[in-house]
């Protein structure tokens, strides 16, 4: 399944009436900020969606959205971009909408890795470690992650190489874009740690 977002990225089945632009953004942006909450917990990676899930309604619930909110499915795509760093607004772009599409080529657990990929190489940022990519994937091994990514490039959708230091490099086929090197074996500087999981409020490839 592509992971294309909705136009309101989560209404319920039947919309009660037309949202402006403007709500329709401003409800993305709630949306997005109850996803930061939780992906905000170090273990959040490594639950499976349908656990995020149940967390996801019991905050919407508190922030006020009553039974319009997003069905698991949307609530999937909308979990996949946000691991990868790509804001509901973001998705929105014809450029990111692309990228998504891209990256419905690809089994739904991989799809986060490859939004993450090509939004590192969309600023030029250094290519993502092993360790990052490992998070992203749902996995503590970066010989899994390192596997993941080979499989990605097997697809045709990257190209991997390395500088004369070691550094690893991804470019995106078809789109051009490339990562600033990168050490694959430093830290995962992005990852989220425990104590900023504490709110004020209330199948994988082989190993």
């Amino acid at each position: 399944m592509a992971a294309q977002p909705s136009a309101a990225e989560g209404p319920a089945a039947a919309e009660e009436e037309p949202q402006s632009p403007e709500q329709l953004a401003e409800r993305r942006a709630r949306l997005d900020a109850i996803l930061r909450a939780i992906l905000a917990d170090a273990e959040a990676g490594f639950r499976t969606a349908g656990v995020l899930y149940q967390d996801f309604l019991v905050r919407c619930r508190i922030e006020g959205f009553g039974s319009s909110v997003p069905d698991l499915a949307v609530f999937r795509r909308m979990l996949t971009r946000a691991r990868a760093g790509i804001s509901a607004e973001m998705a929105q772009d014809a450029v990111w909408q692309d990228v998504l599409a891209r990256a419905g080529a690809l089994p739904e657990d991989m799809q986060g890795l490859y939004l993450m990929l090509a939004r590192a190489a969309r600023e030029g940022a250094p290519c993502p470690s092993d360790a990052a990519i490992a998070r992203v994937y749902g996995t503590r091994s970066p010989g899994r992650a390192r596997r993941v990514l080979g499989y990605i490039e097997e697809q045709g959708l990257i190209v991997c190489q390395a500088d004369g230091a070691g550094r690893r490099i991804v470019t995106l086929v078809e789109l051009g874009w490339a990562t600033a090197p990168g050490d694959p074996t430093r830290g995962d500087t992005d990852a989220p740690h425990r104590d900023e999981a504490r709110e004020p409020r209330g199948e994988r490839l082989a190993g």
